[in-house]
């Protein structure tokens, strides 16, 4: 690694609408200006390309962790995105063709010479639920279709199943059905559009009552602590933005045995910062574009997890 400060860049929402107590973009940030890097911020209307080059209109920034009053943003100024060290994509979903765009210059970039956390590539490849499929053995029993009827004789087969969006993020339309709902038929036209949308089901796990664990993993390997989201009691949902309540526990046996699976692949495409759902013992979601939980964790059991994201970060630097 060079021994200049690191030239970070950074492509987020705008970062006046953040909640800074839970956002792990700013724990990031906040970690690289710990280590005194330079902080390029940029929102997805900044990018462009032009003749091949990727493009950027950095707005230098500076970060606080002060709750009210978490940032400055300095000068503007139009840079080639290649001269950055590293280029964290923290954009949220939705993951729509905006969001592949930005994909493509980033892709530019890289090759320009920076360093993309995460792989532009991996960001287009791994759809947070679509991608489990790619782990069978450490999911539920999992249905991916457009067809209501196939939704219909799954539930008629397993009594109880939760359906979602392939594109929905904090829990939107994620809805549990059992066998003899008679809400069933409108909910599984509404997921897939009258059979024009894919949708997924899953069998329903009941250990959702004890969380929905989110782990983190760091280049392939996870950090010895989950959040727990647990639902309330009205909600089935372990989504934060539900209202679910959070928990940090150790990482269980059967979490470490599913880490150790898909660990190695996400860092073999070049997924240097993960988040993977876990229910029970089953992965239900692999998270590669804005995994969040990093400042609850930190908390809780006094961990930096910015700190050993931006280690690995600095290990893949030339």
């Amino acid at each position: 690694m060079a021994e200049n400060p690191l030239k970070v860049g950074i492509v987020m929402d705008p970062i006046g609408s953040i909640t800074p107590k839970k956002d792990s973009s700013l724990a990031m940030l906040l970690e690289a200006t710990r280590r005194d890097a330079e902080l390029h911020y940029f929102e997805q209307r900044d990018l462009r390309m032009l003749s091949g080059k990727a493009i950027g209109v950095s707005t230098r920034l500076t970060v606080h962790d002060d709750d009210k009053d978490w940032y400055d943003l300095g000068e503007r100024q139009e840079i080639d995105l290649g001269d950055l060290d590293v280029i964290l994509m923290r954009k949220d979903p939705p993951f729509d063709m905006e969001y592949v765009y930005a994909t493509y210059i980033l892709d530019r970039a890289k090759l320009a010479g920076a360093l993309i956390v995460n792989a532009p590539q991996a960001l287009r490849d791994m759809n947070e639920k679509v991608y489990t499929a790619w782990f069978p053995e450490c999911t539920p029993l999992t249905l991916v279709t457009r067809s209501m009827d196939e939704i219909k004789s799954f539930l008629a087969e397993h009594q109880r199943i939760v359906v979602k969006p392939l594109d929905g993020m904090g829990g939107r339309s994620i809805f549990v059905v059992r066998k003899g709902d008679n809400n069933a038929n409108v909910i599984f036209e509404t997921l897939t559009d009258y059979g024009r949308r894919f949708a997924m089901a899953q069998v329903f796990i009941p250990e959702i009552a004890d969380g929905d664990k989110r782990i983190l993993l760091i280049d392939g390997e996870p950090v010895p602590y989950a959040l727990a989201r647990i639902p309330t009691g009205d909600d089935n949902r372990g989504n934060i933005v539900a209202g679910a309540t959070t928990r940090g526990q150790e990482l269980s046996a059967a979490d470490m045995r599913i880490c150790a699976q898909v660990g190695p692949v996400l860092k073999e495409q070049g997924v240097l910062f993960a988040g993977i759902d876990v229910i029970g013992d089953y992965m239900t979601e692999v998270n590669v574009t804005s995994p969040t939980g990093i400042r609850e964790l930190d908390r809780q059991f006094d961990l930096n997890i910015a700190g050993l994201m931006f280690d690995a970060i600095e290990r893949a630097l030339p």
